[in-house]
């Protein structure tokens, strides 16, 4: 337990140094750099107040703004919510949405330990935690989100065998989020929940498992009537009540019938 604690806060001390590295790389752009970002403050300030329009920005609650200077990211990471300035020549900047998002893993043939091959899908839970990261770090943080869990999923469950995936599906899903976490921090993701939505089973085997369920049932049901059942005593003279009827009329009534000739 100490180890892991351990291992998460050395991951989270790199996660910050990494982003204070990004952060401070806006005051590397050089002589020609500074030049220019004087040059746009000063054409900034000629042209007020039309000018203004243009440096004026909003993020809305949920997103964070994240600004480029001369290619570089601006000192003091993600900007909002609300309003931010930025010097129009020199400096872009990308929105970043912070809200939790939730896609599908579509079905994936995975063989388990004991050699079974199931089709199994499942749905992840993610958002953007670090806005800085999710953009320096990784091209689409979405698309490679999704590639990652299709991977983990297959990866995990084939070292389970077949009983362990059908009978454990949330631990399953809480070693899928763990994995997904982990890999994911690097671009500044948090993986918030996995769930493990279907698991299907091949058609023979399926045919297989309803037979042994069938076979089980027909077995419960004899023993039931043989301890109801004296021994030695034909099967037409047990009582009414120790009988086991059908849910089907005309099966009951068949029986009644031949109870009633052969005690005539």
């Amino acid at each position: 337990m100490e180890d892991g604690r351990e291992t998460a806060a050395m991951r989270q001390q790199k996660r910050k140094d990494r982003q204070i590295a990004l952060e401070n790389t806006d005051s590397d752009i050089g002589l020609c750099g500074w030049i220019l970002v004087i040059f746009s403050i000063l054409l900034t300030l000629l042209t007020l107040p039309l000018s203004i329009w243009m440096c004026i920005k909003i993020v809305k609650e949920y997103e964070r703004a994240i600004i480029f200077r001369l290619g570089r990211i601006l000192r003091g990471g993600a900007k909002g919510p609300g309003l931010f300035f930025i010097l129009p020549c020199t400096d872009s900047f990308i929105n970043v949405d912070m809200r939790t998002i939730t896609f599908d893993i579509p079905p994936q043939e995975v063989l388990t330990k004991d050699s079974v091959t199931v089709s199994v899908d499942g749905v992840v839970y993610y958002r953007v935690q670090n806005a800085t990261l999710a953009v320096a770090n990784i091209t689409n943080a979405d698309a490679a989100t999704r590639l990652l869990a299709q991977t983990t999923l297959r990866n995990v469950l084939g070292t389970k065998n077949l009983a362990e995936i059908l009978s454990d599906r949330e631990e399953i899903a809480h070693s899928m989020q763990s994995t997904l976490d982990d890999a994911t921090d690097d671009w500044g993701i948090k993986v918030e929940r996995v769930e493990i939505k279907d698991v299907k089973l091949p058609q023979q085997l399926q045919r297989a498992m309803a037979a042994e369920a069938e076979a089980t049932r027909e077995a419960r049901a004899k023993a039931h009537l043989q301890a109801h059942h004296p021994a030695g005593q034909p099967r037409w003279q047990m009582p009414r009540s120790h009988l086991v009827r059908s849910p089907y009329p005309a099966y009951n009534r068949h029986h009644t019938q031949v109870r009633h000739h052969r005690t005539g």
